[in-house]
């Protein structure tokens, strides 16, 4: 096995920065728009590929032109998109508002994202990867089969649930690797804290990394808390597809077979790189420059022992 494979959703981010945020019944004038490529799984399909690794996309895009250059986007990254179907509903788009302070809200209408299909070729490219990664914009079905199909191939599973809501514990059951953010950890574990939250779903998915912006991450497994990730200090200029960078360049390190505290320190130094920068996708760092960011800072990880190994392979 070698080679990650991205189930997820692939749109066109429509970006506006703004001053502030808007009032119910407010106009404001932005200061600028842009159109780029997004959504969770291309994000973290293309930081996963920016940092080495190998990527298959598998995902779907309409036949016009937000999906063309979306394809288009893809390969000029690396990243295989044999298994980007082209079908009947327009590609999947996001609405961005970015206030000054590098804050940001998002919706997103998922088009051609809901299509619900895994095939034998899907199938195929997931049992050659070393590692599946998924996020919630995508249909459950269609991710409860992917993941179900690859643990039964000894593929490892990453899932960052989000947007998160309750009842997602069948696919929480599959996570080898859960990467959500605070309040998805809390909503999902009913829990009021990060810590708490992070223990209580490590007794249900495997390895729990809990991701808190500028606060760092949480590590925990089976109860217990293994490992705390410092934040890497920097200059916010937009928080958009910071954990879709955290969550990419991690995997690309567990997928290079590293120690799962350097994949951390890698994800860190990476998040901290994009979020410097204005955009998602077009933000993420190269593997050159995220080792130079970590050449400059030893100090990124906290853990006891110091070394941890990577998450386990499901059996």
């Amino acid at each position: 096995m070698s080679g990650i494979a991205v189930l997820g959703s692939a749109n066109m981010d429509l970006v506006v920065r703004q001053e502030r945020r808007v009032e119910p019944g407010e106009t404001i004038f932005g200061s600028s728009f842009h159109a780029g490529p997004g959504g969770k799984g291309l994000n973290q399909a293309v930081a996963a590929a920016r940092a080495g690794a190998t990527v298959a996309f598998i995902g779907a895009v309409g036949a016009d032109d937000f999906g063309v250059r979306l394809r288009s986007w893809l390969s000029a990254e690396g990243i295989d998109v044999g298994r980007v179907r082209i079908v009947d509903e327009p590609t999947g788009i996001a609405q961005i508002t970015v206030t000054d302070d590098g804050e940001n809200a998002i919706v997103v209408v998922a088009g051609a994202n809901a299509r619900s299909v895994l095939d034998d070729a899907d199938r195929e490219t997931i049992a050659a990867a070393s590692h599946l990664v998924v996020q919630l914009e995508r249909p459950e079905s269609l991710l409860l089969e992917a993941l179900a199909h690859a643990r039964a191939h000894g593929v490892t599973t990453v899932v960052t649930p989000a947007p998160a809501h309750e009842g997602l514990d069948d696919i929480l059951r599959l996570a080898d690797v859960l990467v959500p953010n605070e309040g998805e950890a809390m909503l999902l574990s009913g829990e009021a804290d990060a810590e708490s939250a992070a223990v209580a779903l490590s007794r249900l998915a495997g390895t729990v990394v809990l991701t808190r912006g500028r606060h760092g991450a949480i590590v925990a497994r089976d109860g217990a808390v293994v490992t705390t990730v410092a934040a890497v200090a920097t200059d916010v200029v937009d928080t958009t597809g910071a954990g879709d960078t955290f969550t990419g360049v991690l995997v690309a390190g567990l997928a290079a077979g590293d120690a799962l505290d350097r994949a951390l320190e890698a994800a860190a130094a990476a998040a901290a790189i994009a979020v410097s920068r204005r955009g998602a996708a077009e933000a993420m760092p190269t593997a050159d420059e995220i080792a130079a960011r970590l050449a400059g800072r030893s100090d990124a990880t906290t853990s006891t022992p110091t070394d941890h190994p990577a998450p386990q392979e499901n059996a």
